[in-house]
């Protein structure tokens, strides 16, 4: 890597007292021993691997880029909040995510399925093609060429009006910028969250709103850095069909749309 690393070993060690945590402890975070992060730190470690450089980036909520080639020391105490809580940077993932994919006999790509079971081991093992390969694969002829398609399970009636149990297939979300407010998409949050298949509006402040299709479910808020991956809805499948919305459903519906109604309003005249 030659000089890309020249901030590598400063900054590890940067971020690490900026978050108050002793060797030992991030290194048992990180999942490594308190040797390897010594030698990290150090600057004995002068090309490190990718699996280091997504490991450390993920932890920090930092990106690979900023890591490698920035004196993080330097910065303002603002504008490291921005890289760790939302930044342009991160959110367009062109250095802090990377997908892994499997491919078919022709070099097409395929869609994963990832099944119920297999939704603790996704979050470790997304960017390994080793895991990967372990998933169910198939291809659909309908699913147009550009962009990297995959296959979630859905739990749950907060998806309704989309039937309990459905399979969603999704479009891969590199720039979370791009999004529109509102968008179905399924996310994949850090830690022993379940992954959540939501209505996504990004905002300004580094925080996504996750809004149910069920209006029964309340709305909440998450910051961009407990998100792993966000997969916009394409398409679903299932084996039952739609059930009509009942009198009250739709009466709930009205009202939920009312108070949106209002809220614009509001807004537009405290605005005035």
């Amino acid at each position: 890597m030659g000089s890309q690393v020249i901030f590598w070993s400063v900054n590890i060690k940067f971020l690490r007292l900026r978050q108050r945590l002793s060797q030992e402890a991030l290194a048992e975070k990180l999942g490594i021993s308190r040797v390897k992060l010594n030698a990290h730190e150090s600057g004995r470690t002068a090309n490190p691997t990718i699996d280091d450089l997504i490991n450390f980036s993920e932890f920090f909520r930092m990106s690979i880029d900023s890591i490698l080639k920035m004196d993080l020391s330097k910065l303002s105490d603002q504008k490291i909040r921005d890289l760790e809580e939302g930044s342009e940077v991160f959110m367009k993932g062109d250095q802090i995510r990377v997908l892994a994919i499997t491919v078919d006999k022709d070099e097409k790509e395929n869609i994963e399925y990832v099944p119920v079971h297999a939704k603790a081991g996704y979050r470790s093992g997304y960017s390994d093609p080793e895991f990967l390969a372990t998933l169910p694969r198939f291809n659909l002829p309908t699913v147009p060429k550009n962009g990297t398609f995959r296959m979630f399970p859905t739990i749950g009636d907060s998806m309704l009006p989309v039937p309990e149990g459905s399979d969603i297939i999704t479009r891969y979300v590199q720039d979370w910028t791009s999004l529109k407010a509102e968008t179905p998409c399924i996310v994949i949050l850090r830690g022993d969250q379940d992954f959540v298949f939501k209505q996504v509006t990004i905002n300004k402040d580094g925080t996504m709103i996750l809004q149910s299709f069920n209006k029964q479910y309340f709305a909440y808020t998450v910051p961009v850095s407990e998100v792993i991956e966000l997969w916009e809805y394409y398409s679903f499948h299932s084996k039952e069909l739609p059930e009509p919305q009942t009198d009250m459903q739709q009466l709930m519906r009205m009202l939920a749309e009312m108070q949106n109604e209002i809220k614009e309003i509001k807004k537009k005249s405290s605005s005035k």
